[in-house]
C-alpha cells in the first residue's frame, strides 16, 4: 500500500531537526502523549477486571452461589418459624441436577464472640466438615493458620475476627447468643466457650471479620435447632449461569420454600462495578482522543513548514494520493508506535502491580490499601486479551483518523501557491 519512497520521505520529515523546518519536539510530545494515554487506559481495563474477578471470585468462593430457604410456619406461641426440617431430602434432591456440585444444610446465628477483655460481633455458619473442605475460599484460603481437619474439635474464624479479639489457633473464645436455654423465667443468654482451631483469610473484608464456622451438629445444639436446618446453601459448577439453574430448583423445593442467588444478593455491588467501568472507559477514552489530537496539531505544523517541499514534490509528478500518503505515514507511524509501547506499559504494570504497590505503600509511609473500605485484602489486577484489543484499537483508531485530515490538506495544496514566493 505505501512504496518505499512515501517511507522514506515520512522518516525524514519525523526525524528532521528544528533547524531544517521539522517538528520533531512535537513528534516526541505526541508519542509520549498518546503512550501515557494508552497506558492510563490499559492498567485502569486490568485493574477494573481484577477488581470484578476478585471481587466475585470471594463472593461465590465463600459464599453459596444459591440458597434454598423455607416460608416457614407459625408456631403455637405466634412465632414465625423459618427452619427446615426435611433439609437432608432437598439436598439429595438437588445434589441430583446437572451442573450442582454441593448441596449443605447450615445453621445460620448472630452471636457477641468475647475473648481478652474484647468483644465483636460475628455471624456463625453451622456447617459439617466435609461440606466445609468444599468450599473454595475456605478450603484454599489467602493465608491460614492451624488445619481445618482439626475443625470437629473446635470453630474455625476469619483472620480479622481473631485479629480484633486478639487470638489465635488454640486460644478459647466465648459465644455468646441471647437465644440460649430456655427455663420457666423465660429464655437466657447461652454462653460457651470453642478452642480455635483454624483462622483463615479468605480476601474479602466483611467475611474475614465476621465469619465463625461451627460443626454442624454443634451449631444445632447451641441455637436450639435439633434436627433442624435454616437453608439448605448449593453451590454450582459455572456461577455465572446460576440463574438457569434456579428453575429446576424451584421444582424441588415446591411451595414449601425459594431460592435466593448470589446475584441477587450481591447484585447492587455488581451494578456499581458496571456502572464505574463504564464511566472510566469513557473517562481515559477521551484522554486518548486529547493525546492523538496532538498528532494534528503536529501535521498541522509540519505541512506549513514543508509547503515548499510539497510544492516541489508536485512538480515532480507526485500525485495528491502520494502526499496524502506520506502524511498520513508521519502521524500514523506516530499513533502506532505510541500504542506499542503504552501496550508494554500497561502489561508490565498489571504483571508487576504487587510489587509497585508495594513500593507506592513503602513511599507513602502505609496505610495506602485499607480493605475495611475496599472490602479485598490487596489491589488486584487481571490481563485480559479483550482489554488489551480494546484499547490497541481504540487508540489506532483515533489516531488514523486525525491524521487524515492534515494529510488531505497537504494533499490538496496548490504547488503554484506554495512556490510563489519561493
Amino acid at each position: 500500500m505505501f512504496s518505499r519512497f512515501e517511507w522514506m520521505i515520512a522518516w525524514r520529515y519525523l526525524r528532521a531537526r528544528r533547524s531544517e523546518g521539522g517538528i520533531s519536539v512535537m513528534t516526541w510530545i505526541s508519542l509520549v502523549g498518546i503512550t501515557l494515554a494508552v497506558f492510563a487506559l490499559i492498567a485502569t481495563l486490568a485493574v477494573r477486571s481484577g477488581f470484578r474477578y476478585e471481587f466475585v471470585d470471594t463472593i461465590v468462593g465463600a459464599n453459596p452461589h444459591v440458597s434454598v430457604l423455607s416460608y416457614g410456619e407459625v408456631l403455637p406461641n405466634g412465632a414465625l418459624s423459618r427452619t427446615m426440617e426435611e433439609f437432608e431430602a432437598v439436598a439429595a434432591a438437588t445434589m441430583d441436577l446437572p451442573g450442582v456440585e454441593r448441596a449443605a444444610p447450615v445453621i445460620l446465628g448472630q452471636v457477641m464472640a468475647a475473648a481478652n477483655g474484647r468483644n465483636a460481633g460475628v455471624q456463625v455458619v453451622g456447617m459439617r466438615q466435609s461440606d466445609l473442605e468444599q468450599v473454595p475460599r475456605i478450603a484454599n484460603p489467602e493465608l491460614a493458620y492451624g488445619s481445618l481437619q482439626d475443625y470437629g474439635a473446635g470453630i474455625a474464624m476469619g483472620a480479622r475476627a481473631a485479629q480484633e479479639l486478639g487470638i489465635n489457633v488454640g486460644d478459647s473464645v466465648r459465644l455468646i447468643s441471647p437465644d440460649g436455654v430456655r427455663t420457666a423465667f423465660g429464655t437466657s443468654p447461652r454462653v460457651k466457650a470453642y478452642p480455635v482451631t483454624f483462622i483463615f483469610q479468605v480476601g474479602r473484608f466483611d467475611i474475614d471479620r465476621t465469619r465463625v464456622y461451627m460443626p454442624f451438629e454443634e451449631a444445632q445444639l447451641y441455637f436450639n435447632r435439633q434436627g433442624v436446618a435454616d437453608e439448605v446453601q448449593v453451590s454450582i459448577a459455572d456461577p455465572e449461569t446460576v440463574n438457569d439453574l434456579v428453575p429446576a430448583l424451584q421444582q424441588v423445593v415446591g411451595e414449601r420454600g425459594y431460592t435466593w442467588t448470589w446475584q441477587q444478593s450481591s447484585g447492587a455491588f455488581l451494578r456499581a462495578l458496571e456502572m464505574e467501568d463504564n464511566i472510566m472507559f469513557v473517562i481515559l477514552s477521551i484522554l486518548v482522543l486529547i493525546a492523538t489530537l496532538n498528532i494534528t496539531s503536529g501535521l498541522v505544523m509540519l505541512v506549513k513548514n514543508k509547503g515548499r517541499d510539497i510544492g516541489i514534490l508536485r512538480t515532480m509528478g507526485l500525485s495528491e494520493g502520494t502526499v496524502l500518503r506520506v502524511f498520513f505515514l508521519c502521524g500514523a507511524s506516530i499513533g502506532v508506535v505510541g500504542t506499542v509501547a503504552g501496550v508494554v506499559l500497561g502489561c508490565l504494570f498489571a504483571i508487576y502491580i504487587d510489587q509497585i504497590f508495594n513500593v507506592v505503600n513503602y513511599i507513602a509511609g502505609g496505610g495506602v490499601w485499607d480493605a475495611e473500605f475496599r472490602h479485598i485484602s490487596r489491589l488486584p489486577a487481571r490481563l485480559q486479551l479483550d482489554d488489551v484489543l480494546t484499547a490497541v484499537t481504540l487508540s489506532l483508531t483515533l489516531s488514523f483518523i486525525v491524521t487524515i485530515f492534515p494529510a488531505r490538506r497537504a494533499a490538496r495544496m496548490n504547488p503554484v501557491e506554495a512556490l510563489r514566493y519561493e
